[in-house]
């Protein structure tokens, strides 16, 4: 640890038999990194046709999920439907965000031709908080592949949300938020602007160091605030880079729920026990069913 890192986050990880996912928040340690609550990376996987990834349909509130996939040698994508109608097939390049406010149900499963030919899987989904006063907005579905890409000598960044390196993406933002995929290719740099009130990032592929220090696979580097830095690589890497806005009012989150009331929280528990949420069109035969106990709790 150097006065650049306030903390380490080791994630957990889930071996789902055809790919694992692993997740560093919500941790014991530490809740959130400004409006990120909830932050997964899964693969990169090369999965046996006929399997992949098959996540039924299941309800959110209070939050909205963004879910970016890698390119490469692993690009793969998922199909996203929702209560709302809304139908996407998720693609490197493409952020997708669901704002789930009030309450929205959604699937994700592998597309029917790739199942069949062996998808492949390597990407992030996170979950971002909504803020006071948005918490039970009205739910909505956006997809863009419109995103800024700022290009350093041999290293790149997308701007997936937020604005960054004077450059801003377009995707909703309920809340100051600053997220972003960098490539840095060997014995490349780059700048990490110190304004965001939190700030962390993850080694997702290859080697880099942040100031000096190491990263290390798959684990959040949670930042300190206020300090101009520089990502380097000496063999090239791929980076994450999330946060933004400290949130004053603490956030719950159980399975798939987040609020700042837990009374908001039992109620749907109790409308998804009961069918109360909407279903998603062309695909309302299947769901998952309340836990008994969660594996998101906090």
């Amino acid at each position: 640890m150097n006065d650049s890192i306030l903390q380490t986050i080791t994630p957990v990880s889930h071996d789902l038999g055809d790919f694992t996912v692993r997740r560093v928040l919500p941790s014991p340690g530490r809740t959130m990194v400004g409006p990120f609550i909830f932050v997964d990376e899964f693969g990169p996987a090369a999965i046996e046709p006929g399997h992949g990834m098959g996540v039924r349909p299941h309800p959110h509130i209070g939050l909205a999920t963004v879910t970016w996939l890698f390119a490469g040698e692993y690009a793969g994508a998922i199909e996203h439907r929702d209560s709302l109608g809304s139908i996407a097939t998720i693609r490197p390049g493409q952020v997708n965000l669901m704002t789930a406010g009030r309450g929205i149900v959604h699937s994700e499963r592998s597309p029917a031709a790739e199942r069949a030919a062996g998808p492949k899987l390597f990407g992030m989904q996170t979950w971002l908080a909504l803020p006071d006063g948005r918490e039970d907005c009205e739910p909505a579905f956006e997809s863009i592949t419109d995103l800024p890409l700022i290009e350093d000598g041999c290293s790149s960044a997308r701007v997936i949300m937020g604005t960054l390196w004077g450059q801003t993406a377009p995707t909703t933002q309920h809340s100051a938020t600053i997220y972003a995929e960098i490539l840095i290719g060997p014995g490349g740099a780059m700048p990490i602007d110190p304004e965001a009130d939190e700030r962390a990032v993850m080694l997702v592929s290859g080697e880099a160091r942040i100031d000096g220090m190491p990263l290390r696979l798959y684990e959040l580097a949670v930042l300190a605030p206020g300090h101009a830095m520089t990502l380097a690589s000496e063999r090239g890497g791929r980076i994450m880079l999330l946060g933004g806005e400290a949130f004053t009012t603490p956030r719950h989150v159980w399975w798939n729920f987040v609020h700042s009331s837990r009374d908001a929280i039992n109620d749907a528990k109790r409308n998804w026990t009961l069918g109360k949420f909407p279903t998603v069109p062309g695909d309302e035969v299947e769901f998952i069913p309340l836990p008994q106990v969660p594996l998101t709790e906090a």
